[in-house]
């Protein structure tokens, strides 16, 4: 199994399901949680957050996954997602993707929530390289990955076209080796 449920010392992670789509819609509506997130729209509607479950159902066949970031403390309230996309397999890399809403900003949630994701990347995908991309503008982001041990490796430029402008990214990477 490629992507299991995860559970950490706050978080239970576990795939994106129909149970989560209300929570997706009002993660993804939110201003703050999308403020970086050049390459989508925020949702409008009930029928976008089903559609974006659906995209992210049956990852196992698809190889590539979202999981939702439980809190134990909250009882099993949704706080964010994080996973895998891009994977390529013949050369054992994939993009890593996360998000939190802001209430649960700056309590390390989202560094024990990538911990375990990456553990998994490297162990049940037998990733080598696991890269993101961060809008330079998101300072957060960016100081979260190098805290993790990801290098910055430069600016893709002009990476997101997203309402009417062209946004940069740092492009980061973290190899099996350096973990």
């Amino acid at each position: 199994m490629y992507f299991p449920a995860i559970e950490t010392e706050s978080l239970h992670l576990v795939n994106i399901s129909q149970k989560h789509t209300n929570f997706i819609f009002k993660h993804f509506s939110n201003n703050k949680v999308c403020e970086y997130l050049y390459d989508e729209e925020d949702l409008e509607n009930y029928d976008q957050a089903l559609a974006l479950v659906e995209w992210f159902s049956k990852p196992e066949e698809k190889g590539y996954n979202r999981w939702v970031m439980e809190s134990k403390d909250l009882g099993g309230v949704p706080i964010g997602t994080c996973g895998f996309h891009l994977w390529d397999r013949q050369n054992r890399m994939a993009e890593i993707g996360y998000d939190l809403f802001p209430d649960y900003w700056g309590k390390g949630l989202m560094k024990e929530a990538l911990v375990a994701c990456i553990n998994s990347g490297f162990q049940q995908m037998n990733l080598n390289r696991i890269h993101a991309y961060v809008a330079v503008e998101n300072q957060r982001s960016s100081a979260l990955l190098k805290r993790l041990g990801f290098t910055c490796e430069g600016i893709f430029r002009d990476k997101h076209y997203y309402q009417g402008h062209y946004y940069d990214h740092y492009t980061y990477s973290l190899l099996r080796r350096e973990w």
